[in-house]
């Protein structure tokens, strides 16, 4: 069932990332306005860039559920290897498999992506994977054992927006059932509304509050926008016309000669 996450229905369509913000405070503060259900954790980089123990607790303390990030990685040994290594510190069986393949777009390379994903499935692990919007990708870690598709908007912390709405409209109509997380590139509030008007289930933002001028405020921003775009979907939108339709009918108009 769409909208669900491995069984867990969360009452924010809206997850939030927990890097790049200039301060530990700044983060909180940023969760607290954003609603956020879900925040991400890349234990990788955290670990190399916050102090210690106490970064953990603050995380802990969002009162939100923690999805762990293998961000980092480029193989499918070394995102098993991390995943395995998250289980342990955040006791959860989720993970957001990223194993990245171009260094510049931060493309994932799918044949590791799906290969990692078999295994962490395999062993346990509820896999939300990282992926472009490529109908094939999405049938492969569907049957390596996933039950959620997390296809980019544009590339990581480029703040584009949704460069390819055919291919995440395909994605939709092709997954009816199964829950679509819109993951990288927005950059606006129009572009998480957007998404939602799509029919997508939740959007991912990290770069795009965190990279602010003010990251609270972008961060309600984000939620408003998440919820006015679900809303839209929920409401039925008017089909589009090539020409006007007039919203006054003309009929019992007087006409003065």
């Amino acid at each position: 069932m769409a909208n669900t996450f491995y069984g867990l229905r969360l009452p924010s369509a809206l997850m939030l990332g927990t890097a790049q913000y200039p301060s530990p405070a700044v983060m909180a503060q940023s969760f607290r306005e954003s609603g956020a259900s879900v925040a991400t954790v890349s234990l990788r980089r955290e670990s190399a860039e916050a102090a210690g123990q106490s970064f953990w607790e603050i995380i802990r303390e969002l009162g939100v559920l923690i999805l762990p990030n293998t961000a980092g990685c480029h193989t499918a040994k070394e995102a098993v290897t991390t995943a395995h290594m998250a289980r342990e510190i955040f006791d959860t069986a989720w993970i957001k498999l990223e194993v990245i393949g171009h260094a510049d777009t931060l493309q994932p390379d799918i044949f590791e992506l799906v290969e990692a994903a078999r295994i962490l499935s395999n062993e346990g692990f509820q896999v939300f994977p990282y992926t472009t919007d490529d109908l094939i990708v999405g049938e492969r870690l569907l049957e390596a054992g996933c039950q959620i598709l997390m296809p980019w908007a544009a590339p990581i912390g480029s703040g584009q927006g949704l460069i390819n709405e055919y291919g995440l409209r395909a994605m939709r109509a092709q997954f009816p059932d199964i829950s679509l997380v819109v993951d990288a590139g927005i950059g606006l509030p129009n572009h998480a509304a957007r998404a939602m008007e799509l029919g997508f289930d939740a959007v991912l933002v990290n770069s795009a509050v965190a990279r602010a001028d003010d990251p609270p405020a972008m961060a309600c921003a984000m939620m408003r926008a998440v919820e006015a775009g679900k809303l839209g979907r929920q409401a039925g939108p008017i089909a589009v016309r090539d020409m006007a339709e007039a919203s006054t009918p003309v009929i019992g108009k007087a006409f003065l000669s």
